[in-house]
C-alpha cells in the first residue's frame, strides 16, 4: 500500500521563531490572524499587554469552529470577557503560547477542519 500525504488548500505556517512567523513561505513580522479558509488577516495586537476586546470581536466574526490563540513568547490566558463575543458564537478556543499555536493550527487545518490561529508576535528584546 503506497501512503501519500494529504493535500490541503489551506494556508500552512512553515516556520516561526522570535519576531516572526512564516505563512506559506512568506514571513510575517507582526500579529497574525491565519484561517484554514485561506484567511490572512493582520491583527494589531503589537504584543500580550496591547491586547483588548476588540481584537477578539474580530475573531468572533470568522466563519470557524476553533481558534487556537498563541498568546506570544510563553502561554498567558486571556481574560474571560475577551472571549464572551467568542462563546456566544460557539466558537471553541484554545490558548497556548506562540510556537505551539503554530503547530497545533497546522495539523487541524491539515484534517480539514474550519480553524483559525491568532498569533501574537512580539517584537525580540
Amino acid at each position: 500500500m503506497k501512503l501519500q500525504p494529504d493535500r490541503s488548500s489551506a494556508p500552512t505556517i512553515t516556520g516561526h521563531g522570535p519576531g516572526w512567523v512564516a505563512v506559506d513561505g512568506q514571513r510575517i513580522e507582526h500579529s497574525v490572524i491565519v484561517g484554514s479558509q485561506g484567511e490572512r488577516i493582520d491583527w494589531p495586537a503589537a504584543a500580550w499587554e496591547a491586547l483588548q476586546p476588540t481584537h477578539f470581536e474580530t475573531l468572533a466574526a470568522l466563519d470557524v469552529e476553533v481558534v487556537i490563540f498563541g498568546s506570544g513568547s510563553r502561554i498567558r490566558f486571556p481574560r474571560p470577557a475577551w472571549l464572551a463575543p467568542l462563546v456566544a458564537r460557539r466558537i471553541g478556543v484554545e490558548t497556548m503560547d506562540t510556537a505551539a499555536a503554530c503547530r497545533t493550527y497546522n495539523i487541524l487545518a491539515q484534517e480539514g477542519r474550519r480553524v483559525a490561529a491568532a498569533l501574537v508576535v512580539e517584537t525580540p528584546a
